[in-house]
């Protein structure tokens, strides 16, 4: 019987070994090599992912505008809706600060007559609205992160958004958290008073009668849009006490000082209701204050107080005299 050679026998024993290591190096070569191209792709979606992140988060392209505006430039982010197509459409704030029966709700109508501007009335009419300067600037906020619904707002594509505010509805007890806010936030003021504050009292007087008169068949109307309905508030004609007369528009006069002397540091613009009656071309100034393209705006509001002032006063004689010699004598001869 032949019998093997103890090399041949190791030499057996040793293949089946060498077999395996080879077996397990090239186990590992792939298994190397399947990690690495798995640590790839992962890197690739990774940092697609963070690219796709990253354009999501950038913000709106620079605007060609002037740096010097840019800070006026807002892009408001609305928690009730989504601006779309118009999110990267920049919004300009703006808030018409001014008395009542100073022809702010005519002025009004014009603004919102143009199809990028939303003017939202008198917010703070509502006296809850302003208990405290907190409330107030929350208001705020929601009217210019564009979350503040009325009939003039025009949500998405507002390119300038604000609202009127009457200097006796908080303005002026708060005006430092005012002013701060407006400089912080870059709300443009556009001041509107009248010239003459006699003819503002008429209407005053006038407009307090009619919420208890109620002359046009049981509803008081502040502002009309019917020439029958302008006549008949027309006719009522007040009567002033002359004690107070001069002490009032000395008030009245000085109030519309202060306000503006508080926010002269904000970017603003003065203007007075006399001017825009005569001269509709001052509305194209406010166009351009606030940045919007120019459109021929229009009101269909009525003037309701047309006549001759010594046509309006009951105690006509008694106001002459009372002015006569002192520094409102110019408001009896404005017609």
């Amino acid at each position: 019987m032949e019998t093997k050679d103890p090399q041949d026998l190791k030499s057996n024993k040793k293949f089946p070994l060498t077999l395996r290591l080879v077996v397990l190096f090239v186990a590992v070569v792939c298994g190397v090599y399947i990690f690495s191209i798995c640590v790839e792709q992962i890197g690739v979606s990774t940092n697609t992912n963070v690219l796709r992140l990253g354009l999501l988060n950038q913000p709106c392209p620079p605007s060609s505008v002037d740096e010097s505006e840019v800070p006026y430039l807002h892009y408001p982010e609305p928690e009730t809706y989504t601006r779309e197509e118009c999110a990267c459409n920049p919004v300009r704030f703006f808030c018409i600060v001014s008395m009542q029966r100073s022809g702010s709700g005519w002025f009004e109508t014009f603004l919102n007559s143009h199809i990028n501007v939303s003017s939202n009335g008198e917010i703070f009419s509502v006296g809850t609205r302003r208990k405290n300067v907190s409330l107030i600037l929350k208001t705020m906020d929601k009217v210019y992160n564009l979350d503040w619904f009325t009939s003039a707002s025009k949500n998405q594509c507002s390119a300038a958004v604000g609202f009127k505010w009457m200097l006796n509805q908080g303005l002026m007890e708060h005006h430092k958290d005012i002013v701060e806010y407006f400089e912080t936030r870059r709300v443009s003021t556009i001041f509107l008073f009248r010239r003459n504050l006699l003819r503002r009292m008429v209407s005053v007087l006038a407009n307090s009668y009619d919420k208890s008169a109620k002359l046009l068949n049981g509803t008081h109307k502040s502002h009309t849009h019917s020439p029958i309905e302008a006549k008949i508030l027309g006719n009522y004609k007040p009567k002033i006490n002359t004690t107070l007369l001069i002490p009032e528009l000395k008030l009245t006069e000085e109030t519309a000082k202060k306000a503006v002397a508080y926010l002269k540091n904000t970017r603003h613009i003065v203007l007075y209701y006399e001017d825009i009656v005569n001269n509709r071309s001052k509305l194209k100034d406010v166009e351009e204050f606030i940045r919007v393209p120019y459109r021929d705006l229009e009101s269909h509001q009525v003037k309701i107080h047309t006549a001759p002032l010594w046509d309006q006063i009951q105690n006509w004689n008694e106001v002459q005299q009372a002015l006569n010699g002192t520094p409102y004598q110019t408001f009896l001869n404005t017609n």
